[in-house]
């Protein structure tokens, strides 16, 4: 199994230089997957630089690696953002993980109507850390070469005023996801809560110019609608 760290303040490595990890990244290198001075891994900075190389150093605070390759990635574009709604239990958040190792860009909480979980400003607060920290882990876990990112949350109303093309999944829509013509603009897939997307926010949607598809004839839970559309757009947009 491959190993990958994040160390979002490296900048430049040139071949043969040094790249260190320090406080929690090094201690869980170190301490929990065992790495050892001899062994290879590979560091990113979350936005395209990935480095790897043999470990030289290794300790509970510090680890230093070699760098053999030094490898840059483009951004991928069009970008992909996932406006997931919020959802009881844990289901917003397998949506996130999944849609993270499946290659999403960018990741809105949305307050929806049908919403049963609810953040208030302190809960808002600590939700999106949250979903910062699943949004990393995961991005390490399928060795991730761009970071994605984690917006505030959002009502109805500021998610309609984005300037990315809307796509909304609904059992309702009147065309696939497989027949919608894409362009190269960015896209966002909004999907809503275990009720689904009220007919007051689809209206808002379309009104702000939101194609509203279906992805087949099953009805998907909210945690799964989203990497399954993501995986359709990967693959129409050659990205997969």
């Amino acid at each position: 199994m491959a190993h990958f760290y994040l160390n979002e303040s490296l900048i430049e490595v040139t071949p043969g230089g040094s790249v260190q990890l320090t406080g929690a990244e090094a201690k869980h290198a170190v301490t929990v997957s065992r790495m050892r001075v001899g062994e290879s891994l590979s560091i990113g900075n979350g936005q395209g630089l990935v480095v790897t190389g043999e470990i030289t150093e290794a300790d509970a605070t510090r680890l230093t690696l070699r760098a053999d390759t030094v490898v840059h990635t483009t951004a991928p574009a069009p970008r992909i953002t996932l406006a997931q709604a919020l959802a009881k239990g844990d289901r917003d958040e397998m949506a996130v993980q999944a849609a993270t190792e499946l290659g999403i860009d960018r990741v809105v909480p949305w307050a929806a109507e049908r919403s049963i979980s609810r953040w208030d400003a302190t809960k808002a607060v600590k939700g999106r850390a949250r979903w910062e920290s699943i949004v990393r882990e995961a991005t390490k876990q399928s060795i991730r070469a761009w970071l994605p990112t984690v917006d505030d949350l959002h009502s109805t109303k500021k998610l309609a005023g984005r300037d990315e093309r809307m796509i909304v999944l609904d059992p309702t829509g009147q065309i696939a996801l497989t027949e919608l013509e894409l362009d190269d603009r960015d896209v966002m897939l909004v999907v809503g809560p275990e009720g689904g997307v009220s007919n007051e926010e689809l209206r808002v949607f379309q009104e702000a110019g939101a194609d509203v598809v279906r992805l087949g004839s099953e009805v998907l839970r909210t945690s799964t609608a989203g990497p399954a559309a993501l995986a359709v757009l990967n693959a129409r947009l050659g990205r997969w």
